[in-house]
């Protein structure tokens, strides 16, 4: 994968691993999921999705 310069400008390159998120639609937010175990990690506070998380299906 080509890489985005100038390095150490603090963004990421690529998608964050081990993780999914999943559309939660009775409250209108996305939910990160940890794909090891499974537990939820975080909630977005707007409607928006997780920037660079795969979703899940």
């Amino acid at each position: 994968m080509a890489t985005n310069p100038p390095k150490g400008d603090g963004h990421r390159n690529g998608a964050v691993r081990d993780r999914s998120q999943v559309y939660n639609p009775k409250n209108d937010t996305w939910t990160k999921r940890d794909s090891d175990t499974g537990r939820f990690m975080d909630q977005k506070a707007d409607d928006k999705p997780f920037k660079g998380v795969r979703k899940e299906k």
